[in-house]
């Protein structure tokens, strides 16, 4: 009789069968992360913290984001929905919701907040650290997200306001003209003589604060590294140092028209007047850099889990680790984001909770962010968000081999679909590009003229998706 009032309780709730009657969520949020970790098969990363993440719950190999960009791509992720391709999408959605309340469905975190959660984001979860426009993103009356959280804090320090967050190099060290300030960095100091370690410091501090109460909560925390400038504290360069990287992947500039860019974001910095495009010795130093910011990240992030398993809470929360997109180190001859290409799109996300079943087996399925806010909503037994374009994966989370579905993602004047074996961009002007990735050329070889039929085909997925 026992065995069966629990679990017709579980089904009344609708959710797992957590502790709580409500789980917990932290979601933490990597900027510009792309699947540079060990658990992700990069065997050089220093990525222990995550890995343990990765082995306890279900990493997600063929996640991809909507666009290639912070801004659009956070929209997706907090509203669940297609929207803007451009950095001033929640802002824009932000100013609406502020005049008119229903101007908008209920975001993520709206949705949990509207469920009795206590909702609180720490740094980088919205395009702009602190999620407030203004000339230094600490205006109060232009919001990216009312209505969302009940704090959404971003601590500056020494940098002044959340616009030197963002680009900050250590101790205070502001970005103005990006021209005078270093591509990449390595001082020395402890985590706090750069702005992450400022924001893991406040996503302890509140997780001290949602632990000790007794209201399930929400808490995103946003880390920036490894966004540009690569800066970290020495320590987390030093693994580097002797290593011997991989070569590039297919580092030349494709041909025909792609979505290819001239890493402008990546250019206008100080790099000595260097080019790794042609100067091989400082490609391997950019990427070693990029890979330090990469383990200062998990650093940060390990700490905030450890405090969460300290809390005894731990078993009553759901953790998500997701990147914003990816970044090329070298591929197609970009340095940055903004292309169509498999390394702008595909970025880590792993899911982590109590008794998942087969934990630590990866999931080969095709999914997308869009599919995060119906997860989560769905694992927390909430009543699902009719609103959302995504779907649950909790059919993943509960079989790493079930299947998962063609993602889409967009950028200005074009987007495209990735199936199982397949990349199709369709730019505005009717060009197109079709990969095959069960080839070896991968995304150097456009097959479009080849496979005519099957360009057919995927436009017309294409169409049906973004209907939605």
């Amino acid at each position: 009789m026992k065995i069966f009032r629990s679990y017709l309780l579980l089904f009344l709730l609708g959710g797992l069968a957590f502790a709580a009657e409500k789980p917990n969520v932290l979601l933490l949020c990597v900027d510009d992360l792309r699947p540079e970790l060990k658990c992700f098969g990069v065997d050089y990363i220093k990525s222990p913290n995550i890995d343990k993440l990765a082995a306890g719950g279900r990493a997600f190999h063929r996640h991809y984001v909507q666009a290639p960009t912070c801004g659009a791509s956070r929209y997706t992720l907090l509203t669940g929905r297609y929207g803007g391709d451009n950095n001033g999408a929640l802002l824009n959605r932000g100013a609406a919701l502020m005049k008119n309340p229903k101007a908008s469905p209920p975001s993520m975190p709206a949705w949990f907040r509207e469920n009795g959660y206590t909702t609180v984001s720490v740094g980088k979860v919205s395009h702009h650290p602190g999620g407030r426009g203004g000339p230094d993103w600490d205006d109060d009356s232009k919001k990216e997200m009312p209505l969302s959280w009940v704090r959404h804090l971003c601590p500056v320090g020494d940098w002044l306001h959340p616009r030197g967050v963002m680009h900050g190099l250590a101790h205070g060290e502001i970005r103005k003209n990006a021209k005078d300030m270093d591509v990449f960095q390595a001082a020395e100091g402890g985590d706090e003589i750069y702005p992450d370690g400022l924001i893991a410091d406040e996503g302890l501090k509140q997780l001290g604060l949602l632990t000790a109460a007794d209201k399930p909560f929400f808490l995103a925390v946003g880390i920036i590294d490894p966004h540009l400038p690569f800066g970290a504290p020495a320590k987390y360069l030093e693994p580097y140092k002797d290593i011997e990287l991989p070569p590039i992947a297919h580092p030349q500039k494709p041909t025909g028209k792609t979505t290819w860019h001239g890493s402008g974001e990546f250019m206008k910095y100080n790099r000595w007047k260097r080019n790794p495009n042609t100067d091989a010795e400082f490609a391997i130093e950019c990427r070693k850099h990029y890979a330090a910011c990469v383990t200062y990240a998990d650093a940060l992030i390990g700490r905030i889990i450890a405090q969460l398993d300290a809390s005894g809470k731990r078993d009553d929360t759901i953790v998500v680790l997701w990147g914003d997109h990816g970044w090329h180190l070298g591929e197609h001859a970009i340095w940055g984001k903004h292309a169509l290409f498999e390394e702008s799109l595909r970025s880590p996300l792993i899911v982590n909770y109590k008794d998942m079943p087969k934990p630590g087996e990866k999931s080969m399925a095709v999914v997308e962010t869009l599919d995060v806010f119906p997860t989560l909503a769905d694992l927390a037994g909430l009543p699902k968000p009719e609103h959302v374009h995504g779907v649950s994966l909790r059919s993943v989370l509960e079989d790493p081999a079930a299947a998962g579905h063609p993602a889409i993602s967009y950028r200005g004047g074009a987007e495209t679909i990735r199936t199982d074996t397949h990349r199709l961009i369709v730019h505005r002007k009717g060009e197109l590009e079709l990969y095959d990735h069960r080839s070896p050329a991968g995304e150097t070889e456009n097959v479009a003229a080849e496979f005519p039929e099957l360009v057919e085909q995927l436009k017309a997925q294409l169409l049906v998706r973004r209907s939605k």
